[in-house]
């Protein structure tokens, strides 16, 4: 079995657990959403990200004897509750947006059904993830999209947590970036990785030229050099007399990138070295890879402004419950229910159902989200798929499949989804048969 995911919950999960188990509430059949109030700001539109890591997470919420010795002697819960524990095995249904898909507020991402105790012990762990892989995949669709199809290496594994940074890449793969310097990554989910030398290198041998020589004879001509240690122009020109005009590619990670992109282009021309690329580095983002567009720049390296949260603002989702039984009889029907607070934390009842609807041109116009029976026109066009059924996990999928998902509904969107200037929602959210 994997590592146990059980713990990464908050503690008020259990205490409900506890104080409902005695209520008698505890089997109540229950409906957990998970959704967004808004975008953050700026933003047009969201990316779902990290839905493998959930079914994942939801495998493996099994608590250990360790664990359970631990909640005992903290005197977390009482025996009764520890003893209902011991054997937990989520059991109930999860649906919802596939990986990769795009969403806007009011979208009902994920919806976890089951008894009241099953389903609100996953409620922190799957907020933990799907905040943070989503909001990592909505900046990279953004640099993505200003990459207009150069490709995109995910780098910013030094300004990350160590596992955050296994998900960062995971989540940035799925929205359009090509590759990752994360071995982790790239042997836990099969992405490409990259890399070759950073300025250490260059500064560990006596000479630019040899650690060039060094790399060269290591990595072979194909291999990408650092040209920026010293001085700009001697380097390329060293790089090429190295390795000749079949050197694969320079990387330029400090300075004005625009400038330098064009003077090194025509240097390596002028050098014969036509075929070689550039990639550029230096704390990249969306702006300054748009900035970019026009210079003669083949590949970006982005990281701190992926990875921090400077770069992904929070997406905010929260994991409440909209729907749940009239009693502890398995078949008593449920009933929608809704906090009422005043200004923007209302919530809206009733177990959902998503589509986007499109117009004649194939371009979407709206999110709509009902409770009530699915207009026929909208059948073909529902967004959640079935994830977990009766506790088996039934919707996993390789990686690569939510990263075409996203392709294709980013594509389907108003061509201003893309603009980098400050908006709000590109289509709206819709309601149906709302009570």
């Amino acid at each position: 079995m994997n590592e146990s995911s059980a713990l990464l919950t908050d503690r008020y999960e259990l205490t409900m657990l506890q104080a409902a188990l005695r209520s008698g509430a505890a089997t109540r059949r229950s409906v957990f959403e998970v959704f967004t109030r808004r975008l953050p700001d700026g933003r047009r539109y969201g990316v779902l990200a990290g839905v493998g890591r959930v079914l994942d997470a939801v495998e493996n919420f099994r608590f250990t004897t360790a664990q359970l010795d631990w909640l005992a002697d903290q005197k977390v819960v009482d025996e009764a509750t520890l003893e209902w524990l011991r054997d937990y095995r989520f059991s109930g249904d999860v649906r919802g947006y596939g990986e990769g898909e795009v969403y806007f507020p009011g979208s009902p991402l994920l919806v976890v059904e089951g008894s009241f105790a099953e389903a609100v012990l996953l409620e922190t762990v799957i907020l933990s993830i799907l905040n943070y892989d989503s909001a990592i995949a909505a900046a990279a669709s953004r640099m993505s999209a200003a990459a207009g199809g150069r490709p995109l290496i995910e780098m910013g594994a030094r300004r990350a947590h160590e596992r955050a940074a296994v998900a960062a890449a995971r989540a940035a793969y799925v929205a359009g970036f090509g590759a990752t310097s994360d071995l982790e990554a790239g042997f836990a989910y099969g992405i490409p990785t990259t890399g070759t030398a950073a300025h250490a290198f260059t500064l560990l041998h006596d000479t630019e030229r040899d650690a060039f020589v060094a790399q060269v004879e290591s990595m072979g001509r194909g291999t990408t050099l650092l040209v920026d240690t010293y001085d700009l122009g001697e380097a390329v020109k060293t790089a090429i007399d190295v390795a000749g005009p079949e050197l694969g590619a320079v990387r330029i990670d400090s300075g004005d990138l625009t400038l330098l992109a064009h003077r090194v282009r025509r240097q390596l021309d002028d050098l014969g070295a036509d075929k070689t690329r550039i990639v550029v580095t230096s704390d990249l983002d969306e702006y300054a890879i748009a900035a970019l567009a026009a210079a003669p720049v083949d590949a970006y390296g982005v990281g701190t402004s992926l990875v921090t949260g400077s770069g992904q603002p929070t997406c905010s989702m929260v994991y409440k419950l909209v729907a749940r039984a009239e009693s502890a009889d398995p078949d008593a029907p449920l009933v929608p229910v809704a906090k009422r607070s005043a200004g923007a934390k209302a919530s809206r009842g009733g177990r959902k159902w998503a589509a986007r609807r499109l117009d004649a041109e194939g371009v979407a116009e709206a999110e709509i989200v009902g409770t009530g029976p699915v207009p026929g026109e909208l059948t073909d066009r529902l967004l959640h798929r079935d994830l977990v059924r009766g506790g088996e996990i039934v919707g996993r999928e390789p990686l690569s499949a939510g990263r075409g998902r996203h392709l294709r509904s980013r594509a389907e969107l108003p061509i201003s989804a893309t603009q980098l200037s400050r908006g709000e929602a590109v289509i709206p959210t819709e309601y149906l048969a709302f009570g």
